[in-house]
């Protein structure tokens, strides 16, 4: 098997994706593919010379489905001056990530038919998700039929959770019948941040306690001991945990009753409200923090609140993560947020010297690509960033299962 993989993430309307080179583990494209379906489609497709450099080419098209799409992208790979491979027989794998796997994925495989139609099966816990990401495989299978498809599931990485941990306070027939339970996701991120935060800090995942910090649009937090998930903030849904861009997070179950009954509003009504109209967006009317922390600077108070209320749940989510751990050697901070936002790291983790938790000021302002440390000299607990590589974790995961198959 050629060791280039194409890793592919597919929404409804889009797909993002990049080509790695697994013997180098290097990148060598990757791209955008948006309003597929609309009248005209936005293409944006980046070669890269090597790790620092790259060329850009965009394109506006109109791609009726994601086969025009994929097709599109799949002769750029080719191409005289954007190619990056002189046939598309070179690429070995397509990696693609699915949002949820339920009980009955929780490893990574090799997509058959059987699997298609346990991946569909599932639907219904991610019904915005996983048709999306089998139209990816539908369409990667059609364009390049010689390259084997593998499923990376974002709940993998917390099927090692206890069922103390994963079970609710339900009837068990809703467990038993449903699957009602805490599944967690962002997986391949809290798995290659793990790992990475070892590999720095030059030990062992296995000697380690760590609580990995996902922050972004969709932002959850993990638990890892010795390298296995025992907890985390997500749950059935992605929408559960802490405040972010336009998802509620946690909150009293009984609001939905009471929606329905004195707003009059419907489950679809209430689902889109906090899915789609709350958090950021719900309490400032902005959903990116770059947004709102110039209005915070302008003295939007909306805004100031928003922000306030996000550290608020960060520290209360990191608080009992620490309490399952019982020993934390460190925090990662990871995703657009974790890597980029000094304010929201500084205000998550404030008031927690007590607890041997200390930040320099000078370090969290440092912006840069490389993992790195932000804690005091004298914190007990390390405090890293560390900058996240979904497609990477995928191409390596999707590279083991095929050669695993051998």
């Amino acid at each position: 098997m050629s060791m280039k993989v194409l890793v592919i993430n597919c929404g409804s309307s889009s797909f993002k994706y990049q080509l790695l080179d697994m013997e180098r583990e290097a990148l060598l494209c990757s791209g955008l593919v948006e309003r597929i379906g609309a009248d005209m489609s936005d293409l944006t497709h980046k070669k890269y010379l090597d790790a620092d450099k790259s060329e850009k080419y965009q394109a506006k098209e109109r791609f009726p489905t994601h086969t025009e799409a994929l097709q599109a992208v799949v002769r750029l790979f080719t191409d005289p001056v954007w190619g990056v491979v002189k046939s598309i027989e070179e690429i070995g794998a397509v990696g693609h990530r699915v949002v949820h796997g339920g009980e009955r994925f929780t490893q990574a495989c090799v997509i058959d038919q059987e699997v298609y139609e346990g991946i569909m099966a599932l639907s219904p816990m991610a019904p915005l998700h996983n048709p999306a990401n089998l139209q990816g495989y539908a369409v990667a299978r059609q364009v390049l039929p010689h390259a084997p498809s593998v499923a990376v599931f974002d709940t993998e990485f917390h099927s090692s959770l206890p069922p103390s941990a994963f079970r609710y306070g339900l009837p068990n027939y809703l467990y038993e019948e449903d699957g009602i339970r805490r599944y967690g996701f962002h997986g391949t991120s809290h798995k290659y941040v793990s790992r990475k935060a070892a590999e720095f800090m030059g030990r062992k995942p296995e000697e380690l306690n760590l609580i990995t910090c996902h922050l972004g649009n969709g932002s959850s937090l993990a638990a890892v001991r010795g390298g296995q998930c025992v907890d985390t903030t997500m749950g059935f849904t992605p929408l559960p945990g802490l405040l972010m861009g336009t998802r509620c997070g946690d909150l009293d179950p009984a609001i939905n009753y009471y929606l329905s009954v004195n707003r009059g509003m419907s489950p679809k009504e209430i689902d889109t409200l906090m899915n789609k109209q709350s958090g950021f967006m719900g309490l400032c009317g902005m959903s990116d923090l770059r947004d709102i922390h110039e209005a915070r600077k302008n003295g939007d108070q909306k805004a100031q609140l928003a922000f306030e209320v996000f550290c608020h749940m960060m520290k209360r989510q990191v608080g009992a993560l620490w309490a399952v751990l019982g020993r934390v050697d460190a925090l990662v901070f990871t995703a657009g947020i974790g890597e980029n936002d000094q304010y929201s790291r500084a205000g998550g983790l404030a008031g927690l010297e007590d607890w041997g938790l200390k930040i320099d000021p000078a370090l969290n302002e440092v912006r840069s690509g490389d993992p790195r440390y932000i804690n005091a000299a004298d914190s007990r607990v390390k405090v890293l960033v560390v900058p996240t590589n979904e497609e990477l974790e995928i191409a390596r995961t999707t590279k083991d299962v095929l050669q695993a198959k051998r």
